[in-house]
């Protein structure tokens, strides 16, 4: 089934279940957020294709993250400050540019496959992982943690690693959670990251 949904184009690829932290204070983006909040309904963050952040519309990729706004303030005025996390995968089916400049999409969910264990092949993920959650403020990585569940461990690993963007939106895109493992366990070892191994 489709929906409707606001596109938050960004310099940044967010996963399920990621936080992120968002500086708004575009109008469009401002109107955009308080229709969110007004109507407890998500919106949707998605790569920069062509484009900036700033400015004229940017072209978003076609794959990315709906985001629920979990917390805000406003110690500036006209400048808000958000807390989000990812939610669902989504894949834009046609998408329109209104006269402020804001993209609103008809999209569809991309389901997540089943839970997997990490396989043993990849246990330096978990390894890596573990200490860098040892390093991280809670808020950045909050509980509940699920380092057994092999789409998890990736999609966190994802979001820490230095990854250039593109390669980010590749990962994002797999629907195999163990082949998103097994690029990553590859990255570690060619950057020497293979902890505990």
């Amino acid at each position: 089934m489709s929906f409707t949904i606001p596109i938050f184009p960004l310099n940044t690829v967010l996963f399920p279940g990621g936080v992120l932290p968002l500086r708004v204070f575009e109008a469009r983006y401002v109107d955009m957020t308080r229709d969110c909040m007004k109507n407890d309904m998500p919106f949707g963050v998605a790569l920069i294709r062509e484009g900036r952040e700033v400015g004229a519309a940017a072209i978003p990729e076609s794959v990315g993250t709906t985001a629920v706004i979990a917390d805000w303030d406003m110690q500036q005025l006209g400048v808000l400050n958000l807390t989000t996390v990812g939610r669902d995968r989504f894949r834009i089916l046609s998408s329109e540019v209104a006269a402020n400049g804001l993209i609103t999409a008809r999209a569809e969910t991309i389901s997540e496959p089943a839970s997997r264990e990490v396989p043993p092949e990849n246990r330096v993920c978990v390894s890596l992982l573990r200490a860098i959650t040892a390093q991280v403020d809670a808020k950045h990585l909050p509980p509940p943690r699920h380092f057994g569940d092999a789409a998890w461990v990736g999609y966190r690993l994802c979001e820490f690693l230095p990854i250039p963007l593109a390669a980010k939106q590749k990962l994002l895109e797999l629907d195999d959670c163990v082949s998103r493992l097994q690029i990553l366990t590859k990255y570690l070892e060619q950057h020497g990251l293979a902890i505990g191994k």
